[in-house]
């Protein structure tokens, strides 16, 4: 990337701003490999700089400390993570709502370990401030199971529960694969989730 012109100045037909953007995406992207790689805390600020070719001056520019930069991918792959999962469901008819949000939240992990490790393991124990951040996402995606069941509304307290419970151990299950160097296919993993949430959709009667 060119130097920036004093004063604030268009270079290459980008602004201040926008080149800006590129170099944080371009720190993002490779934040992310090192992290899914060799780990978080394995990896330094000069490390992610070197794999993004641009100074630590841009590191900080975009990111606080190497925590934000956690921060920062783990949001960005759970965005993704919650877009596919939406995505599969609103494709769905009722009947194939588990088999498709299932499959599309195992296979958006699964299609690259770098993600899944980060996700699954790289965040967990950082701080205090990233446990509620990883807490408010699995949250999430639980009150998005609650919500299958029972439509609109505010999901009950039983369902809310029962949500919380199959998606920690989903989440548990992924991470077994992952530490055991993934022997099980994809196919697998969806067929034993989809067996335990089936088991416990069945205790529950249909939404209206």
């Amino acid at each position: 990337m060119g130097r920036d012109n004093v004063g604030g100045r268009r270079y290459a037909g980008l602004d201040p701003a926008e080149r800006a953007r590129q170099r944080r995406t371009v720190l993002l992207e490779a934040a992310e490999d090192l992290f899914g790689t060799q780990g978080y805390r394995a990896t330094s600020v000069k490390q992610v700089c070197v794999r993004a070719g641009l100074t630590q001056r841009y590191f900080y520019e975009s990111f606080r400390d190497r925590e934000a930069a956690l921060v920062a991918v783990y949001e960005k792959l759970i965005d993704g993570l919650r877009a596919a999962t939406l995505e599969a469901i609103a494709a769905a008819d009722r009947s194939e709502l588990v088999d498709r949000g299932l499959g599309a939240f195992i296979d958006f992990l699964t299609a690259d370990e770098r993600r899944a490790k980060i996700v699954l393991i790289e965040v967990v124990g950082v701080s205090p401030e990233l446990e509620v951040r990883r807490h408010a996402a699995l949250t999430g995606f639980a009150d998005l199971v609650a919500e299958m069941w029972l439509g609109a509304g505010k999901p009950a307290a039983l369902h809310r529960m029962t949500a919380m419970a199959l998606v920690g151990g989903v989440n548990y299950l992924l991470v077994d694969w992952l530490l055991k160097g993934a022997p099980e296919r994809p196919a697998e993993l969806l067929q034993a989730c989809t067996m335990l949430f089936e088991g416990a959709k069945s205790q529950f009667p249909d939404p209206a």
